[in-house]
């Protein structure tokens, strides 16, 4: 059996601008499999921009370059032989607001497994369901299946779309404040979906809500300004962070 590296995804001096900002500086951070690490800061720090690079999705945005290296599995996702589709179906994402198709919630999950050349109807129906086990919406809509997902309730919504990201068998999932648009109840649904998900997965969450970050990840990174400016285990950085810039921001002395 192949022996996988602790870190599944990392960066090397990477550096990003939009235009003539320069909106990533030098940013190194390794992410281990199987483990849920924050990025907290205040906004416009460049958390979003971080995990966008990381299934390439700023490629999309007109005047945005890079510079440096990703590592995913040991090969460098901006090198030119990387398959950008591959690269997102190993790498999904999770947005801020929910994002269901204007599709059934069968429709949903199945669609990137079809996309990827599965049409066998058993198949996806064993996809489907699992995939919907996976992000604790199952027992709620399996009667509801055919349904249109825009009928759901907002927290339902978002474990539809990390169902849908699961359904095409990723290894990361990144999360773009995965709860900022859900109610409290809601919000206690997906973090105890993200407990459950790193068990098989290696999740990334991006969050302005630091009881949050404290309360479900395992590493926890600081970024101020572009900058990387600390990385270590979320209890140190809550209970001795190294930095002054940590320790003003999680006081709640800026930001």
């Amino acid at each position: 059996m192949e022996k996988k590296d602790v870190n599944v995804l990392g960066t090397r001096d990477l550096n990003l601008w939009y235009g003539e900002k320069h909106s990533l500086l030098d940013i190194n951070i390794k992410f281990m499999r199987n483990n849920v690490t924050a990025l907290i800061g205040p906004s416009g720090c460049g958390k979003s921009t971080l995990i966008r690079c990381f299934n390439r999705m700023n490629d999309i945005i007109l005047g945005c370059r890079t510079k440096g290296e990703i590592i995913f599995n040991g090969k460098n996702i901006y090198g030119a032989d990387a398959d950008v589709f591959e690269i997102r179906k190993k790498i999904g994402m999770v947005f801020q607001k929910p994002n269901p198709f204007p599709k059934s919630v069968y429709e949903n999950v199945s669609y990137g497994p079809k996309i990827h050349g599965i049409g066998n109807k058993k198949v996806l129906d064993e996809i489907v369901e699992r995939s919907l086990r996976a992000a604790a919406l199952w027992d709620e809509v399996k009667d509801r299946l055919q349904d249109s997902a825009m009928s759901l309730s907002g927290g339902q919504q978002q474990r539809l779309c990390i169902a849908r990201a699961i359904a095409v068998e990723p290894e990361v999932i990144l999360m773009d404040e995965p709860c900022s648009a859900l109610d409290p109840i809601a919000t206690a649904k997906i973090e105890e979906l993200i407990n459950e998900l790193k068990l098989k997965y290696t999740v990334i969450i991006v969050t302005h809500n630091m009881q949050q970050a404290a309360r479900v990840s395992d590493h926890t990174g600081f970024m101020y300004l572009g900058k990387l400016i600390e990385f270590s285990e979320t209890k140190a950085i809550f209970e001795n962070p190294k930095e002054e810039l940590t320790e003003k921001y999680i006081t709640g002395r800026f930001g």
